[in-house]
């Protein structure tokens, strides 16, 4: 049952969702909005309350996001991420929780297989347009990272990260 509802809610983004305003010289439509959170609660794995879901995401059903969060314009997800309470993500950012196995030189890469440790996002978490969160990556309580900065490990609660790969620039407190 699960799997047809996630099928539904993607259609529904897909065919409403996705391409309808999101916001427009400061004010957000509500119908739009409206089926975004219907299409979320029924293709993610939990859908908190007031989320806003931004236009042309790839998703798939393996997300969970909490109450009062929000999704920018065109993020990618690939595998199980979960976002926390009071999380912004900007626009375009991509979430990738999942790698390829390379361990074996005796045989191509691509016949190796995936595995998936998944990305997880505490509350209060501002993540800049552009960033990259990687698999296995725990982004932690009042973390802010900065526009285009690609995590590659933990992250220190309060505090702010940058940069290529992702290094500790300064704490909130």
């Amino acid at each position: 049952m699960k799997k047809v509802s996630g099928i539904l809610g993607y259609l529904i983004y897909l065919f409403f969702g996705s391409w309808m305003p999101h916001y427009f010289m400061g004010y957000t439509f509500i119908i739009p909005k409206y089926i975004r959170i219907v299409s979320a609660k029924f293709l993610f794995k939990k859908c908190g309350k007031n989320v806003d879901i931004g236009r042309n995401i790839k998703l798939n059903s393996h997300i969970s996001i909490d109450d009062n969060s929000g999704i920018g314009d065109r993020c990618f997800f690939s595998g199980n991420v979960s976002i926390g309470k009071n999380v912004m993500i900007a626009p375009e950012c991509m979430f990738i929780a999942s790698n390829h196995n390379f361990d074996r030189i005796d045989i191509p890469i691509n016949m190796q297989g995936s595995n998936s440790n998944g990305i997880e996002i505490e509350d209060d978490v501002w993540i800049g347009a552009r960033a990259i969160i990687l698999d296995g990556v725990h982004i932690k309580k009042g973390t802010i990272i900065a526009a285009g900065a690609i995590v590659t490990h933990d992250t220190v609660g309060y505090s702010v990260y940058g940069g290529n790969p992702a290094k500790l620039i300064k704490k909130r407190k």
